[in-house]
């Protein structure tokens, strides 16, 4: 690191630019050395594309001249596959235990739709139990979660099929003490096609008569729900009860440089602990694949992995439509770039498990599940298989919640924190500032997420996020 620029490994063509230099944002790249058209360009020790307009040294390196290029990756399984060292001493958190076992970190009561048909009077339920609410202390809230869908699509294959999943991992998960089910009456995904837990109330629009009696009707047994939810103590459990769901959204230069390699570290920390973390958004790993076969557990597992590319190869138009317009502004070009800094939040850990989406984790230790990269959608999928909290990187500011599992937000950038400090609940900007080390805060990051699961609220709590960005994975046509 010079005071200007930050050369990120030997062998790289670009360094980072810590400040805004003459024709560099900061935050963008600068090249090292001239570079020819059609040569690759490194940053992380790895290609990040190939020039397509002659390079100098200290030159601007982005859109206008460097380009995706051919990104053949040779496969290594299980290469780099360490034994995951316990800790000093063991973690723990006040946590919520449900009669069954599982370990909740908030205490919700849900109201899930079927179909979009029955979203509102489901919105207009949680809105007058809110009152209610207020006589029960230990109660965070009654949720409604809809979502677009349940209807105009095939009534099987994978359309269906995940959503279900999506929703019936959201009946069954630990923060809601209690669900309630409302339907239309006529949609394609029928409530008897639900997995529910015994005794989750179920009603329809149609055969209640209409709105104003289902409302009423709903009110009913949430206020019956309420007193039985209420009735919860905290008590200290072990790190290893934490599902931890690693997002990053909104990314910039700095993310694969702060943020994410922080996230990675307190990822690491948790699966030493027992826990689980689990890394996602498909293709904003993909270009980085191979760094995560090598610590695959198995060559099965790392070739599970694998397919799930090569499913979003065959069906996305162009993996490299992502980096979006605010990636770029950031100082991100292509995807392999982006997808370098995205796979440092998934630590150093051995790979034991690859998931599709929305499907129950069950194993421990750092876990890969198959999501689209749009964060609410993917950041669905993770909570549906059953993570009790998420954690988010952000470098350009994204504002997200994600109920009924908390979120925590870090910043990769002392800038974007500042800007949006009442958005954002860790500032990663303090790592190029030399304030503190990737490892610090990392232990920094695990801290706090022990409080967070202990009760204590994050920003986007306060700020009243989560209801909206329930959004299952849509697959099939609209019909």
């Amino acid at each position: 690191m010079t005071g200007d620029t930050l050369l990120l490994h030997p062998a790289d063509d670009v360094a980072v630019a810590l400040r805004e230099l003459p024709g560099v944002p900061r935050g963008h790249k600068v090249a090292v050395r001239d570079l020819a058209v059609g040569a690759p360009v490194r940053k992380y020790g790895q290609a990040i594309g190939v020039v397509t307009a002659p390079i100098g040294v200290g030159d601007h390196v982005h859109t206008h001249n460097l380009g995706m290029g051919p990104h053949d990756r040779a496969y290594d399984f299980g290469t780099e596959v360490r034994p995951v060292e316990p800790p000093p001493a063991p973690a723990s958190f006040q946590g919520i235990v449900r009669p069954d076992g599982r370990v909740a970190t908030r205490n919700y009561i849900g109201i899930l739709t079927s179909v979009n048909c029955s979203a509102t009077v489901a919105r207009r339920i949680a809105s007058r139990a809110s009152a209610l609410g207020e006589e029960f202390p230990n109660v965070d809230g009654v949720v409604a979660l809809t979502h677009g869908t349940g209807c105009g699509m095939a009534s099987d294959g994978d359309g269906i099929r995940l959503l279900r999943r999506t929703l019936n991992g959201y009946a069954r998960h630990p923060n809601f003490a209690a669900i309630l089910v409302i339907g239309l009456g006529c949609e394609v995904n029928q409530l008897t096609g639900f997995d529910l837990p015994d005794g989750t109330p179920t009603m329809t629009i149609q055969e209640l008569g209409g709105t104003s009696s289902t409302v009423r009707r709903g009110l009913e047994v949430i206020g019956e729900l309420l007193p039985v939810a209420n009735a919860v103590t905290r008590e200290p459990v072990p790190a290893s009860e934490l599902v931890i769901g690693l997002q990053c959204g909104g990314s910039d230069g700095y993310s694969g440089i702060t943020a994410n390699p922080a996230l990675g570290a307190a990822a690491d920390l948790l699966v030493r602990h027992g826990g689980t973390a689990i890394l996602a958004e498909t293709p904003e790993v993909y270009g980085a694949e191979h760094l995560l076969t090598r610590r695959a557990v198995s060559r099965a597992v790392g070739e599970r992995l694998i397919e799930r590319i090569r499913w979003w190869e065959s069906y996305a138009e162009s993996m490299d439509n992502n980096p979006s317009p605010g990636n770029k502004a950031g100082g991100l070009t292509t995807i392999l770039e982006k997808s370098l800094g995205a796979v440092a939040k998934g630590g150093t850990t051995p790979l034991t498990a690859v998931y599709e989406y929305a499907e129950p984790v069950t194993g421990r230790g750092f876990v890969f599940m198959d999501t689209p990269g749009y964060d609410p959608v993917s950041a669905t999928g993770q909570v549906a298989g059953g993570a009790n909290l998420i954690c988010f990187t952000t470098g350009r500011g994204s504002v997200y919640g994600c109920r009924p599992a908390p979120s925590l937000k870090l910043a990769s950038n002392r800038e974007t924190y500042r800007a949006m400090e009442e958005d954002m609940d860790v500032d990663c900007g303090a790592i190029l500032d030399g304030e503190v080390t990737v490892a610090e805060l990392g232990e920094q990051i695990f801290q706090r997420v022990l409080e967070v699961a202990s009760g204590h609220r994050t920003a986007s709590e306060e700020l009243g996020f989560g209801d909206e960005e329930f959004a299952p994975w849509q697959l099939g046509a609209v019909m």
